[in-house]
Parts: structure tokens; sequence; C-alpha cells
């Protein structure tokens, strides 16, 4: 065998010698080099975890905003349509604030549950002796009281419903007056809608708030509430004189991320605008 066939077999055996365990060391080089590699890939994972969670993060917060929009904006839009239904002479369908968040309060008869007075009352706390079905009637329920004739009304709590003996009470109040037989009660929906930033003013609420009763939180996250105001001959307004000449309420949504986003220099949040108009067709049209 030649000396160079000698080195070349050598070299091989070498190399089999050490895949196949024969050397238990490894150089300080090898090391180094293990070590950087680890670090490129430890790296690369990082950055593309990192890149997943915020793209992730970014998809929640604009479902979040999407749903919450979204569902203010049907829900307003359904209220609003109803305004003035089954009202009676005097009580306004919309009550408008130009406000800034804008704040509007609506108001419509709920389908077939009236009554009307069988005596007049003896004095403003008496119970309300009916004539009629009162089983659409429930404890709790705010009412409103009406005299056909002459005019004038109010609301009230029903706190018993007394259905076989066709009464009303209304013990935690009095009524402002007494009323005569035939005063109609009617119950109705009245919903006041707003935007709450005072309470949590990083997380602004659309609220929601009944007769009688405390706000409650509809949808978070909603910045900015706008109602306009297109009356009878064209004109655009943000708060109309009289509501009889309205005959379209334009709405206007904004919805906010839950959460800041710090590319920015000071924290800022996404933003979406939602918008909706409805012909308001309990309004004399």
């Amino acid at each position: 065998m030649t000396k160079r066939n000698s080195y070349k077999t050598n070299g091989i055996a070498a190399c089999l010698v050490r895949l196949a365990g024969g050397i238990k060391g490894v150089s300080l080089i090898e090391v180094m080099i293990a070590l950087v590699l680890t670090g490129i890939i430890a790296t690369a994972v990082l950055r593309l975890y990192s890149t997943q969670h915020k793209n992730y993060m970014v998809q929640d917060d604009v479902t979040g905003i999407q749903s919450a929009a979204r569902a203010s904006i049907d829900e307003l839009t359904r209220q609003v349509r109803m305004a003035g239904y089954g009202l009676p002479l005097g009580v306004p369908p919309l009550i408008a604030y130009n406000t800034d968040p804008d704040t509007i309060i609506v108001t419509y008869a709920a389908e077939n549950c009236e009554t009307v007075l069988s005596a007049p009352m003896p004095k403003p706390s008496s119970e309300l002796k009916c004539s009629g079905d009162l089983s659409c009637f429930y404890d709790g329920q705010w009412v409103f009281i009406f005299d056909p004739d002459s005019g004038g009304g109010e609301f009230f709590e029903i706190t018993e419903v007394q259905v076989a003996a066709y009464h009303l009470q209304h013990n935690t109040m009095d009524l402002s007056r007494v009323y005569d037989t035939n005063a109609i009660i009617i119950a109705m929906n009245q919903i006041k809608f707003y935007i709450d930033d005072i309470s949590d003013p990083d997380h602004p609420a659309l609220m929601m708030q009944l007769p009688g009763r405390p706000a409650a939180v509809y949808a978070e996250n909603i910045t900015d509430l706008q109602f306009r105001y297109r009356l009878d001959n064209g004109t655009i307004v943000d708060q109309p004189v009289l509501m009889s000449d309205v005959r379209e309420v334009i709405i206007s949504v904004v919805g906010r991320s839950n959460n800041p986003d710090y590319a920015y220099d000071d924290p800022q949040y996404r933003n979406r605008t939602y918008s909706s108009s409805v012909f308001v067709r309990n309004m004399g049209i």
C-alpha cells in the first residue's frame, strides 16, 4: 500500500471512529458553533411567536370592535324604528340631546297590552280598578296612565297585578293626580341610550336605561354615539325643534379596541365607525 493510500485509510478510519462514538469530547469551536446556531434558531422562534401573538391580539381586538359596534348599531336601529308606535297624543316618540356623545330616549307602546279604569281614583295613592284582561301586565313593570279626554299622563311602577280582582297596585309611589273612569293604562317601552365614559374612562360603554331602573351596559368599548335628524323638508339637523317633523334618524357608533397599540408614540386604540339610517315609520308619516 502506498503512503498516500495509507493516509487516506487512516482519515476514513478516524471519521468512522468519531461517528461511532469512539471520541467522546467536543472541541471549544464546536460548542461555540452549536451555541450560535441555537441562539439563531431560538431568536427566530421567539420572533415568529411574537409576531403571531401580536397578530392574534390585533385580530381579537378587531373582532371585539366589530361585535360590540355592530350589536350596538343593530339595537339602536331596531329601537329607533319602533319610536312612536301606539303612543297617545302628547307623548314624544323621541327625545334628542345634542351632546358629545349624543343621548336619545326612544318611546313606543308594547303591543296589545292596555286596559282602562272601571272606576275613578279617590286619591292619588288608590289602587287602580280596571276592566279587561290584565294578564299581560306584571309586577315591577313600568306603565303609562293618561286621560284620553283631558290629556296628560305619567309613568308609574306596578307593584302587584291582581288578575282575578282586576286591580293594579302602585304602593311604592303615588300618582301626581287622580284619574277618572276610562283613563287608559298602557304598557310602554321607554329606553334611554347614552355613552358612559366616566365610570371607567379606559373602557367606555353604551348604556341602556329603562324608567325607574339603574342603567345597564349594553356594549363595552363604545366611545362615541351621534344622531342626526332628517326633517320632512330634507334638512338635516343635530337636534330637531319639533319631533313631528323628523322623517329619518341617522345613527353613528364608534367602537374601540380593548387594548392600546403601543406601536404609536402614545398608547392609542383602533377605532371603527358604523352608521345606519332609520326611517321613522310611526312618526306622522
